[in-house]
């Protein structure tokens, strides 16, 4: 793995804050309208995405996950003005705007989704790394899920092929204690979500999702494996958001007590504490970078908003269309 350095921990600090402050705009504006749908806010997990970022290779490395999906795309490269113009549904968006908050998308940065079915990006990480096998490509996709996904049938077999075949695939729950609105002590006989790889013989292990040190760290062995031809493996990251599961969550499933107490082990706290402690940078620099991520976040909220809404013909455009097939006119 590559050292985490004091530049990593500035780079980690300025990202990290960047994500929070970015979702903070989101639910600004979802309040307003000018977001609709769904919003599922990542506020409290961004330890997963920094630490999985230092240990990917993203000139050919894989990722792909479910609806909370909005910073893991900015990460991997892509432009976050785009990212936010695409949950205002504008044309400017990474999908044109017709994907929206949960179906962000980026093949050019090698992201693949952003799905809002529960689980069904499993077996498509799967494929992913199986498609990267068969052509030779030396590249590992990370398979995201929440602790809710597990429960799905498509998990098992997906587990099932990824270790018969060895795919170069890491499965990654992002267990934020409460699926929807349910916790795991309510949905599961064991609470301890990383043994579902044992039944498979799948190197699997609980991993500190609040500190991206510890998260880089093993995210690094586990890519390492996969891309020597090891197989696949199974991380559970212990994390947790301070939001609710989406903006129309009301939260009734939690105190406000317990939310307070994960804050005292924020992931943007901690990395901060160590640039401080180990004086990687004076206050006025950090200032600096606070203000830098302000302006950014302005500057997304500036070209959403600016931004044209889709020509009515993107409709029919982005439709289907057989040549040999005259009897549906997509056109206008």
């Amino acid at each position: 793995m590559e050292k985490i350095t004091k530049e990593v921990y500035l780079k980690w600090y300025e990202d990290m804050l960047f994500w929070r402050k970015f979702e903070d705009k989101l639910a600004a504006v979802y309040i307003q309208q000018k977001v609709r749908g769904f919003l599922h806010l990542y506020n409290g997990q961004e330890a997963v995405l920094a630490g999985a970022l230092h240990a990917m290779d993203l000139t050919k490395d894989r990722m792909i996950t479910a609806y909370r999906n909005h910073v893991q795309p900015i990460g991997m490269g892509v432009d976050p003005r785009k990212v936010m113009a695409e949950l205002y549904g504008k044309v400017t968006g990474t999908s044109k705007g017709m994907g929206g908050s949960m179906h962000i998308f980026s093949k050019e940065h090698r992201f693949y989704g952003g799905h809002g079915i529960v689980g069904g990006q499993i077996p498509l990480g799967a494929g992913l790394a199986f498609a990267d096998k068969y052509f030779k490509r030396d590249a590992v996709t990370l398979c995201y899920m929440g602790d809710g996904a597990v429960r799905q049938g498509s998990l098992h077999e997906s587990f099932n092929l990824a270790m018969l075949w060895q795919l170069p695939v890491v499965f990654v729950c992002e267990n934020n204690g409460y699926a929807m609105g349910t916790s795991v002590a309510r949905t599961s006989h064991s609470t301890e979500i990383w043994k579902l790889g044992l039944g498979y013989e799948m190197p699997c292990g609980p991993v500190d999702g609040m500190d991206p040190v510890t998260v880089a760290k093993e995210m690094s062995k586990a890519i390492e494996r996969a891309r020597s031809g090891g197989g696949p493996t199974f991380l559970e990251m212990k994390t947790y958001r301070y939001r609710g599961h989406s903006m129309s969550d009301a939260q009734h499933y939690r105190t406000k007590e317990e939310v307070e107490e994960y804050k005292k082990i924020d992931p943007i706290s901690q990395v901060l504490a160590t640039i401080k402690e180990n004086k990687y940078a004076t206050d006025a620099q950090i200032k600096e970078i606070d203000t830098r991520v302000k302006k950014l976040v302005s500057d997304c909220e500036k070209f959403a908003e600016e931004s044209d809404y889709p020509p009515i013909n993107q409709l029919y455009d982005m439709v289907y269309d057989q040549e040999d097939y005259p009897f549906v006119q997509h056109k206008i």
